[in-house]
């Protein structure tokens, strides 16, 4: 018996990344998932990997009739929800004195309002499940930038700190029905999204010394953490913001303005 068995997720951002990591690992633990993304592509290439009990569900978090025929999709294909996993996100990097409006506003509407929906329509459809029943566990991808911060990243580190205060409200509000709501906070991840930072000379080596462990993550790593907070081992965690960072919130963040400001 795995640790998921019979439970039906949805997860955003699932093509790639840590939203593919995440599915990969709940689908080997016995649940059964609906993923959602902007890359069709990439979704259709998980389900091939994955099997059945794998649905893609194309779409954008920001757009709300999209993320009811997500959660509709799950309902119809495997009858509830049980867990789910807002990990649909972004980032930009700019000055504050810099910083274009329309890439802050871009953050800020997939960071913070997708995680929003994604909330709120996983609240309605674990209060209302197929069985009879309610109850289930949402978690949001936070990340490390929600306690600490990093020079020009203010539309990211903003929007990951309202995703974890997010969470608290959303466990007060969903507590009553059996839902427990928790937030992930990854340090560096390697990723697609964070691939850059790898062509950049010395960066991630910095990164790794500002961790207390001397390593960056991997997918997996946040996988694990998730898996738990999704199972049946965690049903008296709730509101919190749980880091996954090596211990780099013990340190610093490394100055990725060095060499732009006089």
């Amino acid at each position: 018996m795995t640790r998921l068995d019979g439970k039906v997720g949805v997860v955003t951002g699932a093509a790639s990344g840590i939203g593919r990591g995440i599915a990969r690992r709940f689908v080997a633990e016995g649940a059964s998932i609906v993923g959602s993304d902007v890359d069709a592509a990439g979704l259709d290439a998980l389900a091939s990997e994955l099997g059945e009990r794998f649905v893609a569900s194309p779409g954008d978090v920001t757009v709300e009739d999209d993320q009811v025929a997500l959660f509709a999709t799950a309902v119809d294909r495997f009858g509830r929800v049980d867990i789910a996993v807002a990990n649909a996100g972004t980032g930009h990097f700019a000055p504050i004195v810099d910083h274009d409006l329309a890439d802050w506003k871009r953050v800020i509407d997939l960071c913070l309002t997708g995680v929003m929906l994604t909330m709120k329509h996983a609240g309605r459809a674990m209060t209302a499940r197929g069985d009879g029943g309610s109850g289930g566990s949402i978690i949001a991808m936070a990340s490390l930038n929600a306690v600490q911060p990093a020079g020009g990243m203010a539309a990211y580190c903003s929007s990951k700190a309202a995703v974890a205060m997010l969470a608290q409200v959303a466990a007060m509000e969903l507590g009553p029905r059996g839902i427990r709501v928790n937030a992930i906070g990854p340090g560096l991840v390697q990723t697609n999204l964070t691939a850059p930072m790898w062509s950049l000379p010395g960066l991630v080596e910095e990164f790794v010394e500002n961790t207390t462990v001397g390593r960056f993550a991997q997918p997996e790593d946040v996988a694990d953490l998730a898996l738990f907070l999704a199972s049946d081992e965690s049903t008296f965690v709730t509101g919190g913001l749980h880091l996954v960072d090596g211990g780099a919130h013990t340190k610093r963040y490394p100055n990725l303005l060095a060499g732009l400001t006089p």
